[in-house]
C-alpha cells in the first residue's frame, strides 16, 4: 500500500507477495535458505536443482510447511540449452519469473599448479557460463512480458580476496562481480535490477568438523566474532530484490562480519 505521497509504507518495502522468483542451486545450505526467505516475504518460488532432487523437494516441503507455494525443477545449467529448458519449463504456465537468484555454484579446492585446463573450465563453466545463459533467458522472458525484474548473483568475498586453493573459484567470483556491474549497466533501460551479494564463511552442518582450522582462524580474526549463517545471506537477497532497494543496481553487497574490513598486515 502506497502513502499518501505515493511512497511505499515501511511494511511493504520488504513485501514480494504476487511475484515470482527463481532461486537456482536451492537445493542446498544457501539456496534453500533463500528459497526460504523469499517464500516467506510471498513470493512464489522456482527451486531449480541439478543433481539433488531429495534435496529441492525438501526445499520445496519446507517452503509448503510455513504456508508458501514452490515447485522444483531440474536442469543443468552448463549445458547449451539448460537455462532454455528451465525457462521453457518455467513458462510453461504463462507466467515467468519476476526475481532470480544465480546462485548455483562450484568450489573445488586444488593448488593452482595441480590444476588442469578442464578442471579450470569447468569452475568457470560452473560458476560464470550458467549465470550468463540464465541472466540472457531470464532478461528475454521479463522483456516479453515486460517485468521490471530484478536479479542477485551469489558472488562472494574471495572475489576480491582470494584464498590458497581457490584460485579458480575467486576468479570466477572476480568475474560474476563485474558481470553483474555490467548487466545492470545494459538492462537498466529496461528496468531490470542487477546486484551481487558477497558473502563470507557461512556455517553448515559439519563445517566446523570438516575444516575445524579454518573455522578457528574466521572466528579469531573476524570483527563480529562468529560465522554467518544462510539467514543472513537471505537476507540481504531480499533486501536487493525487494522494493526497498528499487534504486540499487550495480553494487556488491558484502555480507561478511566485517571480515574485509579486518587488518591484513
Amino acid at each position: 500500500m502506497a502513502s499518501s505521497n505515493g511512497r511505499l509504507q515501511v511494511g511493504d518495502l520488504l513485501n514480494l507477495s504476487g511475484s515470482r522468483a527463481l532461486v537456482t542451486g536451492a537445493s542446498g545450505n544457501i539456496g534453500r535458505g533463500i528459497a526460504l526467505r523469499l517464500a516467506e516475504a510471498g513470493a512464489k518460488i522456482v527451486v531449480h536443482y541439478f543433481k539433488d532432487e531429495a534435496g529441492a523437494q525438501e526445499t520445496v516441503a519446507a517452503i509448503a510447511a510455513n504456508g508458501g507455494e514452490a515447485n522444483a525443477i531440474q536442469a543443468d545449467l552448463q549445458a547449451a540449452n539448460g537455462a532454455a529448458n528451465l525457462f521453457a519449463a518455467i513458462d510453461s504456465s504463462g507466467v515467468t519469473v519476476n526475481y532470480v537468484v544465480n546462485n548455483a555454484a562450484a568450489q573445488p579446492v586444488q593448488a593452482l599448479e595441480e590444476m588442469s585446463a578442464e578442471e579450470w573450465r569447468a569452475v568457470m563453466a560452473a560458476n560464470l557460463d550458467g549465470v550468463f545463459r540464465v541472466t540472457q533467458a531470464a532478461v528475454e522472458a521479463m522483456k516479453q512480458q515486460q517485468i521490471a525484474g530484478a536479479v542477485v548473483n551469489i558472488a562472494s568475498i574471495e572475489g576480491s580476496d582470494p584464498a590458497v586453493g581457490h584460485s579458480h573459484y575467486s576468479t570466477s567470483k572476480a568475474g560474476l562481480i563485474m558481470f553483474t556491474r555490467t548487466c545492470a549497466l545494459e538492462y537498466g533501460a529496461a528496468g531490470i535490477r542487477f546486484n551481487s551479494v558477497s558473502p563470507g564463511l557461512i556455517d553448515r552442518q559439519g563445517l566446523d568438523r570438516d575444516w575445524p582450522d579454518g573455522v578457528e582462524r574466521w572466528l579469531g580474526k573476524a570483527p563480529l566474532g562468529q560465522l554467518g549463517e544462510s539467514s543472513d545471506v537471505a537476507n540481504a537477497v531480499l533486501f536487493l530484490l525487494s522494493p526497498a532497494a528499487r534504486w540499487i543496481s550495480g553494487t556488491n553487497l558484502i555480507v561478511d562480519g566485517g571480515m574485509s574490513s579486518a587488518s591484513r598486515w
